[in-house]
């Protein structure tokens, strides 16, 4: 059997930049559209979190993939790693942001990793 994990693909750079579709309205700052740390959390049913590459997809066509959509957040790959985590693809333009505890398991780290990642991360796209 041939195992088409996330590893068949090269790791990415570090200057890489993925996309974070922010799918919930409360995810942004309304006053200064800065992304808040909820849109970091890892969810019970996911591996990693959701992002796309950069290089494979427009902010505008990631928006496109879902039926609400309140922003796009750029994010570079070497700011995931220093604190820890890493960006894993596992498609032409998907990947995961892996290594982040579940709430459940770790509250404190859960929210220290997702405030880290909110403050690196900036919004590159919002609806009209």
């Amino acid at each position: 059997m041939v195992d088409l994990s996330m590893s068949q693909f090269e790791p990415l750079s570090d200057y890489a930049s993925v996309y974070r579709v922010i799918l919930r309205k409360k995810w942004i700052n309304e006053e200064t559209n800065w992304v808040k740390a909820d849109a970091y959390f890892l969810r019970a049913t996911e591996i990693g979190l959701s992002v796309y590459l950069a290089s494979e997809c427009s902010p505008e066509h990631c928006a496109g993939l879902f039926n609400k959509c309140y922003g796009v957040a750029s994010l570079e790959v070497r700011f995931v790693r220093e604190i820890g985590l890493d960006v894993e693809q596992d498609s032409t333009d998907h990947a995961n942001i892996v290594g982040l505890p579940y709430r459940e398991n770790n509250l404190l780290q859960a929210e220290r990793l997702a405030g880290l990642l909110a403050k690196r991360s900036h919004i590159l796209w919002l609806p009209n």
